[in-house]
């Protein structure tokens, strides 16, 4: 039977939900994807169907470690990485392969919204450390380790979900000093780390691995298509030895091996490589489109950053705003956001909202905003720069 294709939270027709942090479609190569295919299939033999080794297709992670080299300026090797199904279920497992229940884990305050109930399913308890707009606050992550002995810190490094700043080179040295210091990890959300569309990001967690701190973990999702369900983890030898310990790894074998083939291919056919070029170009477009309708409707009323990558706006508004009572007009006006108090491990950020640019074009962002505009007649205006930043 025909149907509609959807997704987890696809918006009525006719909304324009700029809650949606997913591709557009026109964003989803499929002949990409179909040309490595059939690069594939036309030598595969019959084993390539079978489980695998735990670590991933050692073709797989040479080709990826390439790439990585390229992209991250520094040398990458196969030895240093771990195939995964994305981030979420590499977080899941970094949950359990470096953590155990009781555990207190560091998460910043805000982050990525789903990440608290991977982190809560596991029994750890999560204590949020502020972010300004050098990424998170050390003095403030200091404070909390004469308080915590955290089995690791989760960080968004680059292009912030949903804040959308990104940690400085300094920062992150002096995070990694702490955990050195203070004997834990840092697990880095680097999965917009690629998604750069001005000038490219301080290094990658990635980059340093030697540390024997750095849990690093990337994904296709937004580099290719999220259909994809591929990843990696970017480590020591010792961590990445004690993920290959665990039983989920042992039972299954090589985490979505199918998926590692077509991607291997694209990548060195170079199609991948001219993918993302035609991402940060288009993606580009869509934050100057956000960012022209937000200052058109919105000056006087919301602090916001222009973002230089990723997917996401960070808006915040009067304190007395409290957006989470917004999401229902919103609907009515055939528009949408992703409300501030659930990127808080607290509750906090009532009075911000999240914008994704990802899943709309030029003109559908500017509507949407538009649209969005008279939810916001009855709030106080806040100070503001001329293009809406603090």
């Amino acid at each position: 039977m025909s149907g509609v294709v959807t997704f987890d939270g696809a918006p009525p027709p006719g909304t324009i939900n700029l809650a949606i942090g997913q591709p557009s479609a026109d964003m989803l190569p499929v002949d990409l994807i179909r040309n490595a295919s059939e690069s594939f299939f036309n030598e595969a033999q019959a084993l390539e169907f079978n489980y695998g080794v735990t670590e991933g297709d050692s073709r797989f992670l040479d080709s990826l470690a390439r790439f990585l080299s390229k992209h991250y300026a520094a040398p990458a090797s196969a030895e240093q990485l771990f195939t995964t199904a994305g981030n979420s279920q590499a977080l899941d497992m970094a949950a359990v392969v470096y953590a155990k229940p009781g555990d207190t884990v560091f998460v910043e305050e805000p982050s990525y919204f789903l990440a608290f109930q991977i982190l809560r399913d596991h029994g750890l308890n999560i204590v949020g450390i502020p972010v300004d707009d050098d990424g998170l606050c050390v003095d403030a992550l200091q404070q909390q380790l004469g308080q915590h002995s955290p089995a690791f810190l989760y960080t968004i490094p680059s292009y912030h979900n949903p804040g959308g700043q990104c940690t400085t080179a300094e920062r992150r040295q002096q995070i990694l000093g702490l955990a050195e210091q203070h004997d834990f990890l840092v697990v880095a959300d680097e999965v917009y780390q690629l998604l750069y569309y001005f000038d490219p990001p301080p290094p990658a967690y990635g980059t340093m691995t030697a540390s024997n701190r750095v849990v690093s973990m990337g994904s296709f999702s937004k580099i290719l298509a999220p259909g994809m369900r591929l990843g990696w983890i970017q480590t020591s030898a010792e961590l990445r030895n004690r993920l290959m310990a665990s039983g989920f790894v042992n039972s299954g074998g090589s985490i979505n091996h199918f998926s590692s083939h077509i991607v291997r291919h694209a990548i060195d056919q170079g199609l991948l490589e001219s993918h993302l070029g035609h991402l940060r170009i288009a993606y580009r477009s869509r934050v100057a489109a956000m960012d022209a309708a937000l200052k058109k409707h919105f000056t006087g009323l919301a602090q916001w950053q222009r973002p230089g990558g990723g997917y996401f706006f960070w808006l915040k508004f009067h304190d007395s705003v409290d957006t989470g009572k917004l999401r229902g007009k919103a609907a009515e006006l055939e528009t949408g956001f992703q409300y501030g108090a659930v990127f808080s491990s607290k509750g906090n950020f009532s009075n911000c909202l999240r914008l994704s640019f990802a899943h709309y074009n030029e003109d559908d962002i500017q509507e949407g905003i538009a649209r969005m505009r008279p939810l916001f007649d009855d709030a106080r205006p806040i100070a503001t720069t001329l293009d809406g930043s603090v």
